[in-house]
């Protein structure tokens, strides 16, 4: 543990927040352009008892609301009692991203690229470092939530370097129905978390400028399923259905412009050779044929149907081939009220899926 295994009190600048209780707390990260002061919005909340610290971020990306929404119920719907260590819940980080509905900061530089930062760096990459001294420094655990990015959509998976045997143990206790084995782009929260003593895993989930009731509820659930792991929280994990794991994926791309007609949607299990999407002119003439390479789980999708010669289309996951017709069977077992079908429902609402002609 690198955070005292007692119960006394923290301090964050001038606060002090006791066992047992919760206080919001503003960390300075920057300025803005007419001089203020940007700070951003912190919740710390500890158990009476001693045990790990867990930090929980949304919107590193700052159009990446979904994790904000459900650090955002959590807070205010306190769905459990922690009874044990400190949960530090970030429910935005890039607050200027946010704020102008982007993606970027608005030096447009990837923050989550950045760290962990320099003082003496770009905006970024200080926004980065403060992060990163006040928050990940504090933690023995992270938890970032992310979703795609612009025109696209993402399956609930969790990514995480399964070679770490804490971050496996969150991984798997979460209860998504995929785990994705990386260790993470160079410059990423997570692997410079991870690197630095902190094993970090993230969320991919949903859209971007969404917050959608499914995801927000898996996301939920996933958090009290790892507090539950590490006996923060009473309870038992809640298991899924069927577990994927893999460290390999690819995305399937356009290989001519026109206008898709999708015959997949995300989450689907996928064999090789399957369409995907059929390419087709504005007049309706057929382009083109997009199959998957693989026997597979789509993970995520464009939801722009208009594509030109390389966009890509589908991004596939590919777990072993017994551990994935196992999981179709589990899934075409499952009651159609079941959170994972929810999910695919409520995504495949999103796009236009048709029939093969």
């Amino acid at each position: 543990m690198r955070t005292e295994d007692s119960p006394l009190p923290w301090e964050w600048g001038d606060v002090t927040v006791a066992p047992g209780k919760r206080k919001e707390v503003r960390v300075l990260v920057s300025e803005s352009y007419s001089g203020a002061d940007i700070k951003i919005p912190i919740l710390v909340w500890r158990g009476l008892e001693p045990g790990p610290t867990v930090f929980v971020s949304g919107a590193v990306h700052g159009d990446e609301i979904a994790g904000t929404g459900a650090i955002r119920n959590m807070i205010y719907e306190r769905p459990f009692e922690l009874t044990r260590g400190n949960l530090i819940l970030v429910p935005v980080v890039n607050l200027m991203g946010f704020e102008r509905h982007e993606r970027y900061l608005p030096d447009r530089r990837d923050l989550n690229r950045c760290f962990p930062g320099s003082s003496r760096g770009s905006l970024a990459s200080r926004l980065a470092r403060v992060l990163f001294d006040e928050v990940v420094a504090r933690s023995d655990l992270g938890i970032d939530l992310h979703t795609a990015a612009t025109n696209r959509i993402n399956y609930p998976n969790v990514r995480a370097d399964l070679s770490i045997a804490p971050l496996a143990h969150l991984a798997r206790a979460f209860g998504a129905g995929l785990i994705i084995s990386s260790k993470g782009p160079a410059g990423s929260l997570r692997q410079a978390a991870t690197k630095s003593g902190c094993p970090t895993l993230i969320l991919e989930a949903g859209e971007v400028g969404k917050v959608v009731p499914t995801v927000v509820e898996l996301t939920i659930r996933g958090l009290m399923n790892c507090l539950k792991q590490m006996g923060m929280i009473e309870g038992e994990p809640v298991k899924p259905p069927f577990q994927l794991e893999t460290d390999a994926s690819t995305w399937v791309r356009a290989q001519k412009g026109g206008f898709l007609r999708f015959h997949a949607g995300p989450g689907d299990i996928v064999e090789k050779g399957q369409p995907l999407a059929t390419n087709i002119s504005l007049l309706g003439r057929k382009l083109g044929m997009i199959k998957a390479p693989r026997n597979g789980m789509i993970v995520g999708m464009t939801t722009l149907p208009a594509v030109s010669p390389g966009d890509p289309i589908c991004h596939i996951a590919f777990p072993r081939e017994g551990a994935l017709a196992r999981a179709e069977r589990k899934a075409d077992a499952m009651a159609d009220d079941h959170l994972f079908n929810r999910i695919q429902a409520e995504m495949a609402g999103t796009l236009l899926i048709n029939s093969l002609d």
